[in-house]
């Protein structure tokens, strides 16, 4: 079996004004489709974050790509590191989203092989990463401080006929009441378990009254998360974190860095998750040797596909750790990968993070996949079980031309909104 054809089709989704310690959500949230087809037809799919640069690596990887096996990944994956330069851990960045480009072509690769092997063998993904441990993943609630409107083609306007979630989805919420508000919308929706709050947007004893008004409405029993994107100064998150021990379930980078995280870890009496201070392969001794985190929230985009996120989940089991998933803007590919993921691996310890419910659009036949009582259910059929909506791409492929964006930029946004406004990779 040979790759014959490699697509790479960047779009652009409709995406709520989220605000987030980098700033504010465009109206669009990009992403890019690959699409790899073998001699014989079958095609494999893989989502990643959009963006000009990695869509031209992406490009550029085709005649790596062409005439390769998509079942003997690990010969594709050494052809791959050769043509590549390696990237460090410090080129993920201060930016609460990943700044790397190479993983992410290693990640859409992997996962678009692992989609064509599954549908040769005729068996799911979750079954070519050891066996289905769960057919139900479950997923936490992803809340935001945002402002008014729905994005997209709405841009910050609103749709006065929309209910339900779709109504609470375009309300704003700039306080603890909102943040409640949306979170019992959320809930009621999709039957979430559990609840996170993106943070790193107020100062801190703003967002932490929101998340002790989501402990007073929710009770005891709904896990709360808490992620102020490593804004924080030592004895700032030593402070609040001491504040918050009766309320979170893990406290998500609140400082930057491993020793800064060790060290407020020493100090807290609650588990830490990252995603941001131990991101890569090369961060693990570190991560040993300091014991900066207890939970290490993968995500297949940043570590290179679902192959590497399994040997992660594997170190996390003999070093005691947690393991849960990161989260940012998808469609309904990477919802799948995820999903297949979170079924495969035997030590998943959290709900994994999405943002699924803030998106409407789809790109893959049937729609949206749906979320129910908080799980995703495996979805049915060989790899990863979902099929391209062609007209639904095409839509979306048309949204990215016309929007005009090419890489994301939470501050040039927000600077729609406060024109001095400026990103801080420490800020209290």
């Amino acid at each position: 079996m040979r790759l014959a054809k490699m697509h790479v089709t960047p779009i652009a989704l409709g995406d709520p004004p989220l605000l987030n310690a980098a700033g504010l959500h465009a109206p669009y949230a990009l992403r890019t489709v690959v699409e790899l087809v073998t001699e014989d037809g079958i095609s494999g799919l893989a989502e990643v974050p959009g963006s000009l640069s990695v869509d031209a690596l992406l490009n550029e990887a085709r005649s790596v790509v062409l005439g390769a096996d998509p079942l003997n990944w690990h010969a594709l994956k050494a052809r791959l590191e050769t043509y590549f330069q390696p990237e460090s851990s410090a080129a993920r960045g201060d930016a609460p989203w990943d700044q790397r480009k190479v993983v992410q072509v290693f990640s859409a690769l992997d996962v678009a092989c692992l989609d064509i092997a599954g549908k040769a063998f005729g068996v799911p993904v979750a079954t070519l990463l050891g066996g289905v441990v769960r057919e139900k993943v479950p997923y936490s609630a992803y809340l935001f401080y945002k402002y008014e409107g729905a994005g997209g083609v709405l841009e910050f306007g609103t749709d006065p006929n929309a209910k339900g979630w779709d109504a609470a989805r375009q309300r704003p919420a700039l306080d603890a009441d909102g943040i409640v508000d949306q979170a019992r919308a959320m809930v009621a929706e999709f039957g979430f378990r559990s609840l996170k709050l993106k943070g790193g947007v107020f100062e801190p004893e703003i967002e932490v009254q929101s998340l002790r008004a989501l402990r007073s409405a929710f009770g005891p029993e709904v896990p709360i998360r808490y992620d102020p994107n490593a804004l924080w100064t030592v004895e700032t998150a030593i402070r609040y974190g001491k504040e918050l021990e009766d309320v979170l379930e893990y406290f998500e980078d609140p400082v930057r860095g491993q020793q800064a995280m060790a060290e407020v870890r020493r100090s807290v009496k609650l588990p830490f998750a990252t995603n941001m201070c131990t991101t890569s392969f090369a961060d693990l001794p570190g991560s040993v040797l300091s014991h900066s985190e207890d939970i290490i929230l993968t995500d297949h985009h940043y570590w290179g596909g679902l192959h590497s996120s399994m040997e992660l989940a594997a170190f996390c089991r003999s070093f005691a750790r947690g393991i849960s998933m990161h989260s940012n803007n998808h469609a309904g590919i990477s919802m799948a990968a995820m999903t297949h993921l979170g079924a495969a691996m035997p030590n998943l310890s959290y709900a994994l993070d999405t943002h699924y419910p803030w998106q409407w659009e789809e790109i893959i036949i049937g729609g949206r996949l749906p979320i129910e009582d908080g799980c995703v259910s495996l979805p049915k059929g060989p790899g990863l079980g979902v099929e391209l909506d062609r007209p639904a791409l095409a839509r979306a492929h048309e949204s990215y031309l016309r929007c005009g964006l090419a890489e994301r930029d939470d501050q040039v946004e927000m600077r729609k909104k406060v024109p001095e406004w400026t990103f801080k990779a420490t800020r209290w």
